[in-house]
């Protein structure tokens, strides 16, 4: 019998139990944003601006692009491993692709706590 080293990606378990809470959040969060937006007297720049205003809807809305990024980068990073044979063009997509979420969670946070 020959015993095989199971070294790195730990069969993908971890990734998966990530993407599934990530998911659960973002669906926790879309249904509390959507009554929230629902019962939003009016839907105008002000009680959009107040709806947001609060320290906890930024803290939610924060973290439900912190997980759309983490879900996003699971995902592709997974597309990049699977169809991208040489290994100096998959680098440089996990790169541009790494770069590029965390560009738009750093955008996020300027756009909710106005830095």
């Amino acid at each position: 019998m020959v015993k095989r080293l199971v070294v790195g990606a730990h069969y993908g378990i971890k990734d998966w139990l990530i993407q599934r809470i990530t998911a659960a959040y973002m669906a926790l969060y879309t249904v509390i944003f959507a009554f929230a937006a629902l019962t939003l007297p009016a839907m105008t720049y002000e009680h959009w601006q107040a709806l947001f205003s609060g320290r906890l809807m930024q803290f939610l809305t924060f973290l439900f692009f912190a997980s759309l990024c983490y879900h996003a980068w699971i995902g592709v990073r997974d597309i990049w491993m699977d169809y991208i044979k040489p290994l100096g063009i998959r680098i440089a997509l996990h790169v541009a692709t790494a770069l590029v979420l965390i560009g738009y969670l750093a955008w996020v946070a300027r756009v909710l706590w106005r830095l």
